[in-house]
C-alpha cells in the first residue's frame, strides 16, 4: 500500500520561497510518475507539476519560470520549490503518485499573503 505525507506548507508574503515535500512509501516510488496538485478556495482540483520516472517534467503554465519539482528515488520523496510566489498560488496543495492508479497525500495549506 502506498502512503504519501506531505511537508513545508504555510504562510509567505507574496515574493517569497517555500520548498514542499512529499515522503512515500512503498516500493513502487522510482517507477511511478510523481505530480504536485492544488485546490484553490472555491475551486476544482488542477495540476501544478508532475515529474516521470525518467526525469521528464511539465508545469502548468501558471507556475512555469517559478517552481520546480525534482525527485530523489534513493530517498522516495518528490519536492516543489516555489519562488516568486503570488497571492492567487494559495491552495491546499497534495502529492500524487500515478502507476495503474492514483494515490494521493493529505494535503498542506499554503497561503500567499501579505
Amino acid at each position: 500500500q502506498v502512503q504519501l505525507a506531505e511537508s513545508g506548507g504555510g504562510l509567505v508574503q507574496p515574493g517569497g520561497s517555500l520548498r514542499l515535500s512529499c515522503a512515500a512509501s512503498g516500493r513502487i516510488f522510482s517507477i511511478s510518475t510523481m505530480g504536485w496538485y492544488r485546490q484553490p478556495p472555491g475551486k476544482q482540483r488542477e495540476l501544478v507539476a508532475r515529474i516521470t520516472s525518467g526525469g521528464s517534467t511539465n508545469y502548468a503554465d501558471s507556475v512555469k519560470g517559478r517552481f520546480t519539482i525534482s525527485r530523489d528515488n534513493d530517498k522516495n520523496m518528490v519536492h516543489l520549490q516555489m519562488d516568486s510566489l503570488k497571492p492567487e498560488d494559495t491552495a491546499v496543495y497534495y502529492c500524487n503518485l500515478f502507476l495503474i492508479r492514483d494515490f494521493w497525500g493529505q494535503g498542506t495549506q499554503v497561503t500567499v499573503s501579505s
